[in-house]
């Protein structure tokens, strides 16, 4: 599986787009999951809707739309621009946004389920004994959903590192810049003699998937044990 300096390049993007993308989305996820499996509030059905579009929406539709916002001519990018020098389009930061939202329906699906398997009895008994809301989030809801949270996170992680058709429409596919494992691969089976170096790249994706999953529920065992024997 030996990869040229290109296809270096790309998984080291690849791996930095992923890490970036699921350590931002994260902790709004968990907030995003808490809201609707736990708040009843007007709008929850436009939220939901909202936080799964990406999932129905063609990829390329995403990507497009995140250049019309997130763009240097944007509203968004030229607010992002001005204020925090913060460019996106056409550069790996836009990679990591894409990533975020492709990735966010499938992170939150996974939290929310978790918070839903936790009795609201305990939460509320904890919360008749005085604790604040906040404590009882993290001191009982939170170590209950660990492993919710761990499923989430290498969802998102997993969907970042194959995200294609919404990257390569917001940032491109420039070789050392934007190009990640898929748009490489994409890119390697559009010209003569490229699909040996294709596979290749192909089976570090299936490594990393697959080694995302494995750790995944190594790690989620480890949380389970852990909460039973408390």
């Amino acid at each position: 599986m030996s990869l040229d300096p290109a296809g270096w390049d790309a998984l080291r993007l690849s791996l930095l787009v992923g890490v970036v993308a699921t350590l931002l989305a994260l902790p709004l996820a968990i907030w995003v999951a808490w809201l609707l499996a736990r708040r009843d509030f007007w709008g929850k059905s436009i939220l939901n809707a909202a936080v799964h579009l990406p999932l129905v929406l063609p990829p390329v539709v995403t990507g497009y739309l995140l250049l019309i916002a997130f763009g240097r001519t944007g509203p968004a990018g030229i607010f992002l621009e001005k204020t925090f020098g913060l460019v996106l389009a056409f550069r790996w930061t836009g990679a990591v946004l894409a990533a975020i939202v492709m990735g966010f329906p499938l992170m939150v699906r996974a939290i929310r389920l978790a918070i839903e398997a936790v009795d609201p009895k305990i939460e509320a008994a904890a919360r008749t004994l005085g604790a604040p809301p906040v404590a009882v989030f993290a001191t009982i809801t939170l170590p209950l959903i660990l492993p919710g949270i761990l499923a989430g996170g290498v969802m998102g992680f997993a969907k970042a590192i194959g995200e294609f058709g919404a990257t390569i429409t917001f940032v491109a596919n420039i070789p050392g810049q934007t190009q990640t494992l898929p748009s490489a691969i994409y890119a390697l089976l559009q010209v003569p003699g490229g699909e040996n170096a294709a596979i290749a790249l192909v089976l570090w994706a299936c490594v990393l998937a697959l080694g995302a999953v494995v750790l995944s529920e190594w790690l989620a065992r480890r949380v389970a044990k852990r909460i039973a024997g408390t």
